[in-house]
């Protein structure tokens, strides 16, 4: 079982969550080498939509996640993987890129 890349341009949105805590962490792009990447290192690595390219999380940073497990949906074309973060999630610095509330 894997994720139907021929949907939605060859990207699926991959929901992370903290394992400990089941925080929601960040909402990111996979296409299928991001996702092999995922698997082979057991770390995360998505698809920048704006850089056009692979990124290993936490590469510059040190703020690495180690996939604990990978969930799929019932229609094969989203992914929820629950990680180890280290560090903060966000780019910002924040432990979650869903820090702000809107109500």
């Amino acid at each position: 079982m894997k994720p139907d890349f021929k949907k939605q341009d060859g990207l699926v949105p991959t929901i992370i969550t903290d394992a400990t805590s089941k925080e929601v962490l960040m909402l990111a792009y996979m296409n299928e080498e991001s996702y092999q990447k995922t698997l082979e290192t057991n770390q995360t690595w998505f698809y920048s939509r704006s850089r056009n390219e692979l990124w290993h999380k936490g590469e510059t940073s040190g703020h690495v996640q180690e996939v604990v497990s990978i969930k799929i949906d019932c229609d094969e074309d989203t992914l929820w993987i629950e990680v180890n973060q280290t560090g903060a999630a966000c780019h910002t610095g924040e432990k979650t890129c869903f820090y702000r509330t809107i109500r």
